[in-house]
């Protein structure tokens, strides 16, 4: 078998992830299916890419070899297509555009249309990607102008040199979604320990969050079952009273669902927007601030914390 970007892609996405599971979800295939071609790759060079151990996969020697080569080849050819879609459209269009990355949040619909409003005549697109790493990278390397993305406190991201970066908020508190039947819904502020007896959920495939939950448990003497699974599995178990769930505190209210903070605030993470020299972030900022202003003074319980740390976020324009 003759090595080619493909392989390298499914070398490059096993590692960023630690884990065939996650590196198959993020690459959208079957994960017997990426072990079976991560097998053949392996057979092709005739060592062991990879050492699979209970916590995931980490590169061998030979792995590490292998990748520090491969990184640079898929951007490059990423790059490449990249720059040549974008040259074919702009010769279609002749106009400007805007290329917008993201990690999940709640204002990026109220963002995207601030900026069609503010920047018209401007092709702007959209990439979500759970991971602020990918999209930081893939800012870096030119196919994205902007990304929006949350750093987990306590396990910082690296910014890749040369991109500008601003805060948008230094330090954002996570929320706890629970079942309205839970007890502990019935109070505005929620204890960690009100929650020692029950199941957490978390997104392992998004940066630092498992990392962030197992910290502030463990730094609380709590060991509860922990469940892996994406945004919309989460959602539907905190209904059933089956997990909680961390969340954004402007996550909106639902009938079916509470949203409490958690005392003292000890899951947090800091908003970044980084973007490539050359874009117009000022506008892009502005934007952002005023999309993630409206939706804070949406969400009743987080407009209070901001109050209450006297943030400007919290002013009406």
């Amino acid at each position: 078998m003759e090595l080619e970007v493909r392989h390298l892609r499914v070398l490059c996405a096993i590692a960023d992830t630690g884990s065939l599971r996650q590196a198959a979800r993020r690459l959208g295939v079957s994960q017997p299916a990426l072990t079976t071609q991560l097998q053949r790759i392996e057979k092709s060079l005739g060592a062991a890419l990879f050492s699979r151990e209970r916590t995931g996969c980490r590169p061998t020697l030979l792995g590490r070899a292998v990748l520090s080569r491969a990184r640079p080849l898929v951007d490059g050819m990423s790059t490449l297509v990249d720059a040549a879609l974008a040259e074919a459209e702009a010769a279609r269009s002749g106009g400007p555009r805007l290329r917008i990355g993201s990690t999940a949040s709640r204002v990026i619909g109220d963002w995207l249309r601030r900026l069609r409003v503010r920047l018209p005549g401007t092709d702007i697109s959209l990439r979500v990607d759970v991971s602020a790493r990918e999209l930081l990278r893939t800012v870096a390397a030119g196919r994205l102008d902007v990304a929006f993305v949350h750093e987990v406190e306590g396990f910082p991201l690296t910014v890749p040199e040369g991109l500008r970066q601003r805060v948008l908020l230094e330090r954002e508190p996570q929320f706890i979604s629970l079942s309205r039947d839970h007890p502990a819904a019935a109070r505005p502020v929620v204890d960690l320990d009100d929650l020692a007896g029950d199941r957490w959920m978390v997104d392992p495939s998004v940066d630092g969050e498992w990392d962030g939950v197992r910290r502030v448990l463990g730094a609380a003497g709590l060991d509860p079952p922990v469940l892996h699974g994406d945004y919309l599995t989460a959602a539907s178990l905190v209904v059933l009273g089956e997990a909680v769930a961390p969340c954004q505190p402007t996550s909106g209210p639902r009938e079916d669902m509470a949203i409490r903070p958690l005392r003292g605030d000890p899951l947090a993470v800091r908003l970044l927007l980084v973007s490539r020299p050359g874009t117009d972030a000022d506008t892009v900022y502005a934007e952002l601030e005023a999309a993630y202003r409206e939706a804070a003074q949406r969400a009743a319980a987080y407009h209070q914390w901001l109050l209450r740390h006297r943030s400007p976020l919290a002013a009406v324009p």
